[in-house]
């Protein structure tokens, strides 16, 4: 069951930090030795390649932000749609002004994602769910199912928990003060839950810069818990 009250109080969370988002996240991941840019980039370079064949028309970035991912859907997925949606207005008017005409605002202000049932190819979430409450991840996995197309692809990704800088981040986090890690097994069962199918888990980002010539063998190790994020990846 969702609560309006609740995502009121989320929209008021982040509208706060909104402004200052950028150079508050920059200082919390400084012991990693890169940018914001690095870990918004990453991800939407690995989800392009499910989609070496048929690219997506309709993009859904639920909990887009201040829209650092923008720059890197326009390069992946250059002649694609892109749609951003976030409960925090300030977030979402900040995004629209660093990247004008490169994704259309949606304000979640209720329990509802506004747009028609089997509408969209790609569902992209990042480091959302930690936000939200676990007893709203059922009813929120089932909106993006409903506004994603039958054969459409959910990647998700989020905060590992088993990794001990990862939670000293998070627990360093102005804008994180109420976000709860979740585990990948237990996320999954939920996505499972939600009638999403063909659910694949892998694990990312194990070298810190200055052990970045070693990024190349991350790949192979995307069964090992261990790395500092997790995605997930499923079928509608």
């Amino acid at each position: 069951m969702v609560n309006p009250s609740e995502i009121g109080k989320r929209a008021s969370e982040f509208d706060q930090y909104a402004d200052d988002y950028l150079r508050l996240h920059k200082e919390n991941i400084a012991v990693s030795g890169e940018e914001p840019e690095y870990f918004s980039k990453y991800k939407i370079a690995e989800i392009s390649r499910y989609f070496e064949q048929k690219r997506p028309a309709l993009i859904l970035d639920f909990g887009s932000g201040i829209g650092s991912s923008m720059p890197h859907f326009q390069h992946y997925f250059p002649n694609a749609r892109l749609i951003c949606s976030d409960v925090s207005k300030r977030s979402l008017d900040i995004a629209m002004s660093r990247f004008p005409e490169v994704g259309e605002p949606l304000l979640i202000s209720n329990e509802t994602i506004d747009l028609p049932n089997a509408l969209i190819d790609l569902t992209f979430t990042a480091c959302t769910f930690h936000h939200i409450p676990e007893h709203e991840h059922l009813h929120w996995l089932k909106e993006l199912r409903r506004v994603t197309k039958p054969g459409g692809v959910l990647t998700l990704f989020e905060h590992n928990p088993l990794n001990p800088l990862t939670v000293r981040a998070v627990n360093t986090c102005p804008f994180d003060v109420n976000a709860k890690l979740l585990r990948a097994d237990s996320l999954r069962q939920t996505i499972l839950r939600a009638g999403w199918q063909g659910v694949v888990v892998r694990y990312h980002v194990f070298f810190p810069h200055f052990l970045s010539f070693a990024r190349p063998l991350e790949r192979k190790l995307s069964w090992l818990p261990l790395g500092a994020q997790y995605s997930i990846v499923a079928f509608a």
